[in-house]
């Protein structure tokens, strides 16, 4: 379809296709996304029903906090997505910007964690900046023991 986006991992194992893509990226600057990446994590927030996944049998996926759960290609590594898993959450992907085919009309909205960010990765552009406080807050509050 021509609303849709392509993109793959490094070994092509796992193909996305996204459609009604969204032109705006955010960047976590958190430690785990660090670590996870080299720099930061860079995503496009598509929401599941816009996100069709080929190759699921080669994704591994690593629960990273108490809230939120990683995946990546058990092939060759790439990261794929970060899913947040506390109750209440969006059933989005965030999924990796750097998977997709053509990022060319991509502009930055976000950098959340952005009081961790170390001064060498700083990014162009405008963007609305989040502290770790504030992003937590943002969360869903964990379900109510009754």
């Amino acid at each position: 379809m021509a609303n849709d986006s392509h993109g793959q991992c490094l070994c092509g194992a796992v193909q996305i296709t996204v459609s009604h893509p969204p032109h705006e990226v955010n960047a976590c600057h958190c430690g785990m996304c660090r670590r996870w990446t080299g720099v930061a994590l860079v995503t496009l927030d598509v929401p599941e029903a816009n996100i069709r996944i080929e190759g699921l049998d080669t994704v591994r996926r690593y629960t990273s906090s108490d809230w939120a759960e990683r995946a990546f290609c058990g092939t060759c590594g790439s990261s794929l997505w970060y899913r947040l898993t506390a109750p209440g959450a969006p059933d989005d992907y965030y999924l990796a910007a750097g998977l997709m085919d053509d990022p060319s009309d991509l502009t930055l909205a976000n950098e959340i964690y952005i009081d961790h960010r170390p001064p060498a990765f700083a990014f162009a552009g405008p963007a609305k900046q989040i502290t770790e406080a504030a992003f937590l807050a943002m969360l869903p509050a964990p379900a109510q023991e009754e």
